[in-house]
């Protein structure tokens, strides 16, 4: 016994010095003069699991030993984390000057190579423009809103004395809605397979590029690969027949002089895809939280219930919302900004954004390596009181001001070239949604599911509401 117990007091001494030494060795590499302060963890691993798990504790606790700039190794990358607002907002500015995206590994293998958010240059100015083709407007209002009235109205019809959870109907009504606009006729037929597969690689973008069974990353792998056969069959189909289509797919398809941007089959997969993940998490989670902060500030609700249901006494119950009944919805804008700004602000739905140095710089008086990522921070400008005074209040009406949206921190669209283009589009498809949904019925929540806001805003145990017609 005694023998035993000397034996597992060594190996425990000789596991903590290899743990030491690795640590150690792993900070050594990264000493290079004139880097930012900051610790490195893990050799391969870093500091990911610290930072999945603590989140924002873990910014706050960095930044409060090295500043608003320091290092870290996080998501399989060396990383600078920047939490200024000035620098933040000049990164974002200065892609020109060797700031490109930087996002994760995972991301890039899992969402494609020609995905708007991996390639940069004359590349991303081609399938940019490609994206606000699609969803301008114009588009918007003529094409787009028509097909989201129809599903949204369509969506909620049956929800009367159910109960649902909220959180589960947002995720497929975010995709379902955006898998209409962009193959209308063939949506329903593709959906039960495409969703699942969806699903699984949008977990497998937010995870370690590490190639293993059982791994988030190679589920997302896996179900890149069966979207890429259902998309390819998709557009063999549509290449096959004659028949007229006007959704997303068939303008991406188009060869003739209307078209200024003809993009390969790769192309326009992977820009089908970019469209449904980009759309996804945005939409759905703010339309979640939305209904969760609704139902917790009636006074909010009834507000916004009483612009909605004056538009509603205008129209006869078949009539569809028009893009000329989103433009008076003073409140409701508002609230749409509760939706995309107050709730994203308040819930933080998007924490930050990664940039990668394609050579060696300087910035806050530091240098950052060439090939290194830059996590743009911007999380805790959200709670900053003398941008947003009481930050923690659900406070629809502080968006009337105007200056809020054009003030230099305002980033939670993202900033410069790189600000999201579906804007408009999220806005359409959220305001949509509340006008069915709030018209049609009064909730409760039943329970108080947990809520979690890092790395992804969720409710691990769904968030469940009985519903009742209004």
């Amino acid at each position: 016994m005694a023998l035993f117990m000397v034996v597992l007091v060594l190996v425990f001494i000789l596991a903590l010095s290899i743990c030491t030494a690795l640590l150690r060795w792993n900070e050594l590499k990264f000493s290079k003069k004139g880097l930012p302060p900051g610790t490195m963890g893990w050799p391969i691993f870093g500091e990911t699991t610290e930072f999945l798990k603590q989140g924002p504790n873990f910014m706050k606790n960095q930044r409060a030993r090295y500043g608003s700039f320091f290092k870290s190794h996080i998501l399989g990358c060396p990383t600078a984390v920047s939490m200024d607002p000035e620098l933040n907002r000049y990164i974002l500015l200065n892609e020109a000057k060797g700031l490109v995206p930087g996002y994760p590994q995972s991301m890039l293998d899992i969402l494609g190579k020609c995905n708007i958010a991996a390639v940069h240059g004359s590349t991303h100015k081609q399938m940019r423009g490609a994206l606000l083709a699609l969803i301008s407007p114009t588009m918007i209002k003529q094409q787009l809103l028509p097909k989201i009235d129809e599903f949204m109205r369509n969506f909620v019809s049956d929800w009367d004395n159910k109960i649902i959870d909220i959180q589960e109907k947002t995720k497929q009504m975010a995709f379902l809605s955006s898998l209409k606009q962009i193959a209308s006729v063939e949506s329903t037929s593709i959906a039960r397979e495409f969703m699942p597969e969806f699903f699984k690689l949008v977990l497998g973008t937010l995870s370690l590029p590490i190639d293993l069974p059982g791994t988030n990353y190679r589920r997302g792998l896996k179900a890149r690969k069966i979207i890429l056969t259902i998309l390819k069959q998709l557009i063999g189909k549509r290449r096959g027949c004659q028949e007229s289509h006007k959704d997303m797919l068939a303008y991406l398809m188009r060869k003739d002089d209307n078209n200024r941007y003809k993009l390969s089959d790769a192309e326009i997969i992977d820009q089908i895809i970019t469209i449904l993940y980009s759309g996804y998490e945005t939409v759905s989670t703010t339309s979640m939280m939305a209904v969760k902060y609704l139902h917790d500030h009636p006074s909010i609700l009834e507000e916004l219930r009483k612009e909605h249901m004056a538009i509603r006494e205008k129209k006869r119950p078949e009539d569809p919302i028009e893009w000329n009944d989103l433009k008076p919805m003073k409140f409701t804008r508002a609230v749409r900004k509760i939706v995309i700004f107050e709730t994203s602000r308040l819930a933080t739905i998007v924490n930050g954004v990664l940039r990668k140095t394609t050579e060696e710089m300087e910035l806050n008086g530091f240098v950052v390596p060439k090939g290194w990522r830059i996590y743009v921070y911007t999380r805790e400008i959200n709670y900053d009181p003398f941008i947003y005074p009481d930050p923690l209040a659900f406070n629809p009406w502080r968006w009337m001001d105007k200056s809020l949206e054009s003030q230099s921190n305002f980033l939670i669209f993202g900033g410069g070239t790189r600000q999201c283009p579906g804007k408009e589009l999220g806005i359409a498809e959220i305001s949509t949604f509340l006008h069915y949904f709030i018209t049609r019925y009064r909730w409760v929540e039943i329970g108080g599911e947990k809520l979690m806001k890092f790395p992804r805003v969720e409710a691990p145990n769904g968030l469940h509401i009985r519903v009742s017609s209004y």
